[in-house]
């Protein structure tokens, strides 16, 4: 089972490989907030389950294994951050959101997440979303433009 620790360290170490292309224990433990000790036992723990290549005091890369859990973790990230992008959130608070959310949400929402992001992205600023800006900032809900048109034909025809 992957535990939500596992699954911080592993993105840490993705995020640091990146840039570096190895990571240490200093590294990793500036990045996930935690003594040297902590990384170095954690790093036992992840070579075991086949997530990283370590050996002690040396560097640290991600196995396939590990890269295809970093890989997922980044998707669903990135779904998340956009989400609550969509939403109108700050950018800074969105990646702050996706980051803890990213580790319990579940897959089944996640999928559908995934798609509703797609679905929105994949059309040009819709109606409703500039409605649902408005009703967020105003406190205000729209009339639906329907519910108007409607209305202006019956005043019509009456």
């Amino acid at each position: 089972m992957v535990t939500t620790r596992i699954e911080q360290y592993i993105e840490a170490i993705h995020e640091i490989v990146k840039k570096k292309g190895y990571a240490r224990v200093k590294d990793v433990s500036e990045s996930v907030g935690v003594g040297f000790s902590a990384v170095s036992e954690m790093f036992s723990k992840l070579s075991e389950k086949g997530y990283i290549n370590y050996e002690k005091h040396g560097w640290v890369t991600l196995t396939k294994k590990g890269e295809k859990l970093a890989t997922k973790l980044s998707k669903r990230h990135k779904v998340l951050r956009d989400f609550f992008i969509i939403l109108g959130i700050d950018e800074k608070v969105a990646d702050e959101d996706a980051c803890e959310i990213e580790h319990v949400v579940r897959k089944e929402t996640m999928d559908r997440l995934t798609k509703f992001v797609e679905f929105v992205k994949s059309h040009e600023d819709p109606l409703w979303l500039k409605r649902f800006k408005e009703y967020y900032e105003t406190g205000k809900l729209p009339e639906c433009p329907r519910t108007i048109k409607k209305t202006k034909i019956q005043s019509r025809n009456n």
